[in-house]
C-alpha cells in the first residue's frame, strides 16, 4: 500500500486519542473494583484492558488512512500488547507501568547502536524529513538518545516512588510535554545545521 496524504490533525489525534481515553477511563474507575470470571481487578487494570484494543484500532485506522506505519509506532503497539497483556494476565499494574521504560530504552538503545556504527538511525526512521546536514543528523541523534534514556529513568523513578495518580498524569501529560519542549529546544541546532540543498 502506498503512503497517502491525510489532514495534519488526523495523525496526532489517532496517536494521542487512546492515551487520553485511558486517562479518562482511569479517572472514572480508579477507585472501583471489578470481578471478572472470579478474579477481582482494580480500575487501573480494567482501564489498561480497554486501552489495548483502542490503541490497536487507532493504529489500524492510521495505517488504512496513510498506508504506512513507522517502526516506532509498530514497536510501541507491540510493547503495549506484551506488557499490558502481562499486567492483565497477572493482575499486576507494574507491568504496564514499566512499558514506557522499555520503549524508551529500546529507542535509545537502537539510536545508540547506530551512533556506535557512525550512522544516524533517526535519519533513516524519519526518511530525511528534516533538512539537516549529516552532522546535524548525528547531533540530533545523540540528543534524542540521551533524551530517551532520560525519559526511561524518569518513568522508573516516578512509578516506583510516587502514586499511581501521579504516574498516570506523567504518562498522559508529562511525556508529551517533555517531548514537545525537547523538540522546540532543537530549533537552534536545526537552523545551524540546515542543509541548504534540501531546504526548499
Amino acid at each position: 500500500m502506498t503512503e497517502k496524504t491525510v489532514k495534519p490533525w488526523v495523525k496526532p489525534v489517532l496517536e494521542m486519542g487512546p492515551v487520553v481515553l485511558f486517562f479518562v477511563a482511569y479517572t472514572r474507575i480508579k477507585d472501583r473494583e471489578f470481578t471478572i470470571l472470579g478474579e477481582t481487578y482494580e480500575g487501573f487494570i480494567v482501564a489498561t484492558a480497554l486501552f489495548i484494543p483502542v490503541l490497536l484500532l487507532s493504529t489500524l485506522i492510521l495505517y488504512m488512512l496513510t498506508g504506512k506505519l513507522s517502526k516506532m509506532q509498530i514497536f510501541t503497539a507491540l510493547l503495549v500488547v506484551v506488557f499490558g497483556g502481562l499486567g492483565i494476565w497477572f493482575n499486576d499494574e507494574r507491568f504496564f507501568k514499566m512499558k514506557p521504560t522499555m520503549i524508551y530504552i529500546l529507542f535509545g538503545g537502537i539510536l545508540g547502536f547506530g551512533l556506535l556504527k557512525g550512522q544516524s538511525y533517526l535519519k533513516m526512521v524519519l526518511d530525511g524529513a528534516m533538512p539537516l546536514t549529516d552532522q546535524g543528523w548525528m547531533i540530533l541523534t545523540k540528543r534524542f538518545t540521551t533524551f530517551f534514556f532520560g525519559l526511561a529513568v524518569a518513568n522508573e523513578v516516578i512509578w516506583r516512588t510516587m502514586s499511581t495518580d501521579t504516574w498516570v498524569n506523567f504518562k498522559t501529560f508529562g511525556l508529551p510535554i517533555a517531548m514537545f519542549v525537547f523538540i522546540m529546544f532543537q530549533a537552534g541546532m536545526m537552523n545551524a545545521h540546515g542543509d541548504e540543498t534540501t531546504k526548499d
